[in-house]
């Protein structure tokens, strides 16, 4: 085991040593900064949280953290949410986790649930209405650049390159025609890499990867009990207490669990869901969600709050966050100690290298249904003058989100509706 293994995956004791002076006020603030401040995604998480653990506190090393980040992208859910998350019980244990956690995602959670307020009343302010149906048109090209930015990592990452375009276009396909079975199609992908690595690395390697796979699997084991001890009993209160909490809570569930590769993976069941089978939101509703999940700090899976302030109001959106964000301080609280095996199993990722193609395909496919929600013809202008400012141009998709709003608001006054 590499010494950066040794220190994510070794005794909490050990690891934890060089941090222990850290006080959980410090972590309140320092996580809390960047979740106000955190704009941009995952990429800028990721370099606030070097800046500060790495370069201006040096409470990490460099080889620690790049193993945390790879630690943190093998695992379902939001990748740069588990990172702070692992960052912050790295230095405080568990009551470090939880506390940073919960500093990172608040700021945000706030800030998008006050914003659903507004978007989501039954009759918005015009302006409000135009920032919607504008940010909304660009949604789409979002979802293109997500995609084509991690398609050039992981085909350099690539075992076999007919498998990954197979891969690739079947969760392609599957996130633009039957988004409600997107999670089966990554889970198969996974699954069907995992099998043809088995199969052509016979008998010895299978042999030898054994021991690392039994200490995952208990590692798995050991969190499994306690995972269905906390989630058994509101998931009852849910279920006798009302359908659409029970299924806003599954809906969370899928989004905070399963969700390989981010956020925007999880969108074509998310709309599926919310728009065609339970009708909590418009297909124009929905857009403007993942747009307020992309201009807010903090963790882009926030949208699911919005999705759930749509079902249940304020509760409900409270509800879909809480539930959306609880396996990733699990995976944490329960499993960073055995991390480093995690990250060493050779069936771990066996099975990333076949669901994360399928991944970005379903991100890039996600772009296919976002489109089909446009209503307003100029919509489709905003949407190609989006993705000449994220592709061509590089940039940010804060700032092209805010400019495609802007234009909604223009056209929106202009004309005296969305709809001129």
């Amino acid at each position: 085991m590499s010494t950066g293994d040794m220190a994510i995956g070794g005794a909490r004791d050990e690891a934890a040593a060089p941090g222990q002076s850290v006080s959980l006020g410090t972590v309140l603030r320092e996580w809390g900064r960047i979740g106000c401040t955190g704009f941009g995604g995952p990429p800028a998480h990721i370099r606030l949280l070097r800046q500060l653990c790495v370069e201006r506190r040096g409470w990490l090393d460099a080889r620690e953290f790049e193993d945390a980040i790879a630690v943190c992208n093998l695992m379902p859910g939001p990748a740069s949410t588990q990172l702070a998350i692992l960052c912050a019980w790295r230095l405080r244990g568990r009551a470090g986790a939880l506390a940073g956690g919960a500093a990172f995602i608040l700021p945000g959670l706030v800030v998008i649930l006050a914003l659903a307020a507004l978007f989501m009343a039954g009759s918005p302010p015009l302006w409000v209405l135009g920032a919607g149906a504008g940010a909304g048109g660009a949604v789409p090209a979002v979802a293109v650049q997500a995609s084509w930015s991690l398609l050039g990592p992981s085909w350099r990452n690539r075992r076999a390159a007919v498998r990954w375009l197979l891969f690739l276009a079947a969760g392609l396909t599957a996130a633009a025609t039957i988004g409600e079975w997107l999670v089966l199609v990554l889970l198969g992908c996974g699954t069907a890499e995992l099998l043809a690595r088995w199969r052509s690395a016979g008998a010895k390697e299978a042999a030898a990867g054994e021991t690392t796979a039994r200490l995952a699997d208990s590692s798995r084991s050991d969190g499994r009990g306690k995972l269905q001890a906390i989630t058994a009993a509101p998931v009852v209160a849910l279920a006798a207490g009302g359908g659409v909490l029970a299924s806003l809570a599954w809906e969370a569930v899928k989004v905070g669990g399963l969700s390989f590769g981010g956020g925007f993976v999880i969108i074509p069941l998310m709309q599926t869901d919310a728009v065609s089978r339970y009708h909590w939101m418009t297909g124009a509703q929905f857009l403007n969600a993942v747009a307020l999940g992309q201009v807010t700090p903090g963790p882009v899976v926030q949208t699911v709050a919005v999705v759930g302030y749509a079902a249940a109001g304020i509760g409900g959106g409270l509800l879909a966050s809480a539930v959306a964000f609880a396996p990733s301080f699990l995976f944490v609280l329960f499993g960073g100690p055995r991390f480093g095996l995690i990250r060493g199993n050779p069936r771990a990722r066996a099975f990333l290298d076949g669901a994360g193609p399928a991944a970005i395909g379903a991100i890039g496919g996600s772009a296919v249904t976002l489109t089909r929600a446009l209503t307003h013809p100029w919509q489709y202008a905003v949407l190609a003058g989006a993705l000449v400012l994220l592709l061509p141009l590089r940039r940010g998709v804060v700032l092209t989100l805010l400019a495609a709003a802007a234009v909604g608001v223009a056209v929106a006054l202009a004309a005296g509706t969305v709809s001129p």
